[in-house]
């Protein structure tokens, strides 16, 4: 026996049991409505769409609905309820992605300062060591003039010293301070640097994540295949829409 043979006092207990015990879903009552007449009336019962709006959004079931909403078969109403939810999924989706390019925005701003500074304080740090490098010729050039030396180098070396109008010692000690403090804050700018880099790719991770959409995707990339099966007979074509638009609708959520 088939199961075309089987009586439709029993499918529909199929499928009332199907829907009360979730194994059957919207999907699967529009999928079987397209497999014969037979089908699509039995899927068609208010009781089973009723029993998945019952199922599937509970929280928005009112026990005593208006007069235009009981007038409405309970698929109308599914259909509704399930196309204001996947508003509502779209929405969260957007805010998802806007929040995820938020994140990746102002870790990409702060990378960039950072190299700012520290580029500042790589300016700073090479200014430090010329001054550094002049304070140590100075410095020699002090020594060697309390010695003996040819005039020509004398006159040269006191002419250095001359130009110098800060104390050399105390300078050299600043400056060597500053040498210090310069290479300790670029380090410092490197560790945050290197966290900020790894927090970005993270958030890029996460962006990508919520950008994909895999059924979108899907749907993109099988364009060829629907373009296809939008040239078959026009009377199976009218047939295949009339039934299977709203499964269409519900996939591509």
């Amino acid at each position: 026996m088939s199961a075309s043979d089987l009586p439709s006092e029993l499918w529909a207990r199929v499928l009332e049991l199907g829907a009360a015990s979730s194994a059957l879903g919207f999907r699967d009552l529009c999928a079987l409505a397209i497999a014969s007449r037979r089908l699509r009336r039995l899927s068609l019962d208010s009781a089973l769409w009723s029993a998945l709006l019952s199922r599937d959004f509970p929280s928005q079931s009112q026990p005593f609905a208006s007069s235009s909403q009981q007038q409405l078969h309970p698929k109308s109403i599914y259909k509704t309820k399930f196309e204001r939810h996947k508003v509502r999924m779209a929405e969260a989706r957007r805010r998802v992605v806007f929040e995820a390019e938020g994140r990746v925005l102002a870790c990409r701003r702060r990378l960039v300062q950072l190299e700012e500074s520290m580029r500042a304080e790589g300016e700073k740090m090479k200014a430090a060591a010329e001054e550094l490098d002049n304070l140590e010729r100075v410095r020699r050039a002090s020594v060697a003039l309390h010695v003996w030396q040819p005039q020509v180098v004398r006159g040269r070396q006191k002419q250095l010293v001359q130009q110098c109008t800060v104390p050399v010692d105390s300078r050299l000690s600043d400056v060597n301070m500053e040498l210090k403090v310069c290479k300790q804050q670029i380090g410092t700018y490197k560790n945050i640097y290197n966290k900020e880099k790894h927090k970005l790719n993270e958030y890029e991770e996460a962006l990508k994540r919520a950008i994909y959409h895999p059924l979108q995707n899907i749907w993109l990339a099988n364009l060829s295949c629907d373009h296809f099966c939008l040239k078959v007979a026009d009377s199976h074509k009218a047939k295949f829409l009339d039934v299977f638009a709203p499964t269409c609708c519900y996939a591509r959520h």
